[in-house]
């Protein structure tokens, strides 16, 4: 194996790291679909299209990942959601 291989291969296993925590968003019988929609908009930078995409996994699969990343980054995006009255946690 090369030192460019075994460089690559190091930075790869590096980022996978970096991005092992995700925001899911849980279904709950309160929220519209219109405001659940604003909100990931808003909290998450999600376009309105990928917004009700999961909109509707969340409400026929009963949870979705809706971020992923670096926890520092999540955190903020995921009280937001939690301000907004939807149910979501970090994992």
């Amino acid at each position: 194996m090369s030192n460019q291989e075994k460089y690559l291969e190091e930075l790869l296993v590096e980022e996978e790291v970096a991005n092992n925590n995700e925001i899911v968003l849980f279904n709950d019988d309160v929220n519209t679909f219109d405001h659940v929609i604003d909100t990931l908009v808003d909290a998450c930078d999600h376009t309105p299209l990928q917004a009700e995409q999961c909109a509707f996994l969340v409400h026929y699969k009963g949870k979705c990942t809706v971020k992923t990343g670096d926890y520092k980054d999540l955190e903020p995006r995921c009280s937001k959601l939690l301000q907004a009255g939807l149910s979501a946690e970090i994992v």
